[in-house]
């Protein structure tokens, strides 16, 4: 087991373990087809936000900045679903080699966001060492419909066999919205010999535990604190040599990090793991017994 914490036993009847205006911009780039899949190599380090737009200014020069990113990035909004007991987070935390998650995700302005506006409902699983993700494009309400209604939406028949593997995790499973995570990120991708490397800068990264409608006027927290960013690799085949003597000579260190696991545990619904990203800014020490510790207020930009 690599967590610190041991997944609580699953009693009977349980189930077993195992931007742009609508933002159509931010879409366009991760739509190229109805139904989406790849995989890929993911690493993660946590730096200074000082130190995050140095190695930005030195990373544009190495690759392009995605189109869509623009000069302040742009927002991602997920709703994780998961089980009365946590399944996919425990999941997680004992490093299952395979372990999965549900989604839902919006890129752009949440509080746009309408029942006509297009989001993406995605399984991300881990295989190993590959991280595979799949996903569909569909209107905001039939995602709601999906993953809360449980009720199979009209679609396109290439996507047929994806949501109904949907639905089935959702049923079979009884899944249920559990967190909520957004952030501001930025993103530069390869090009010529680096083609298929992605590095993104994931900052403000906040987090709620209820009122999981995407356009809600809802307070978020920061669950990660807004000093930190989130730096990922993401590789089909290969991360560069250049990219590796740039984070050696930085003296990054590789961390083990989840944004759901980590709102998960800012928010008091599970013990703090090993992963957990600590802090000053957090206090989450003795939470109040079913209320969730005192957190920064994330103010929205």
């Amino acid at each position: 087991m690599l967590g610190r914490f041991r997944r609580p036993t699953v009693s009977a009847g349980q189930p077993a373990s195992p931007g742009p205006p609508h933002d159509e911009a931010g879409h366009a780039l991760r739509a190229p087809s109805k139904l989406h899949a790849f995989n890929r190599y993911e690493i993660k380090y946590l730096l200074d936000a000082a130190e995050a737009g140095e190695l930005r200014a030195e990373i544009e020069n190495l690759l392009d900045r995605d189109r869509h990113s623009g000069d302040n990035g742009y927002g991602i909004w997920s709703v994780y679903y998961d089980t009365r007991r946590l399944r996919f987070y425990w999941e997680k935390i004992e490093g299952l080699k395979f372990r999965r998650k549900l989604r839902i995700r919006h890129y752009g302005d949440r509080f746009q966001v309408t029942g006509d506006t297009p989001v993406f409902v995605e399984i991300k699983q881990r295989v190993n060492r590959v991280t595979q993700k799949r996903r569909v494009r569909l209107p905001y309400r039939d995602a709601i419909a999906l993953c809360d209604g449980r009720a199979m939406v009209a679609h396109d028949p290439s996507q047929r066999a994806f949501l109904e593997e949907v639905l089935d995790l959702v049923c079979r499973l009884d899944l249920r919205a559990t967190a909520m995570t957004g952030y501001q990120r930025h993103a530069y991708v390869g090009r010529g010999a680096d083609v298929g490397l992605r590095v993104t800068f994931d900052h403000r990264v906040r987090g709620r535990d209820r009122d999981f409608h995407l356009g809600a006027d809802a307070e978020n927290r920061f669950i990660v604190p807004p000093s930190k960013v989130i730096m990922e690799v993401k590789a089909n085949e290969r991360v560069p040599y250049w990219l590796t003597d740039l984070t050696a000579k930085r003296n990054l260190q590789v961390i083990r990090v989840s944004k759901y696991c980590q709102s998960v545990e800012a928010y008091g619904l599970a013990p703090r793991s090993i992963f957990h990203i600590p802090g000053h800014d957090l206090d989450l020490d003795s939470p109040a017994p079913g209320r969730a510790p005192a957190l920064t207020t994330a103010k929205e930009a």
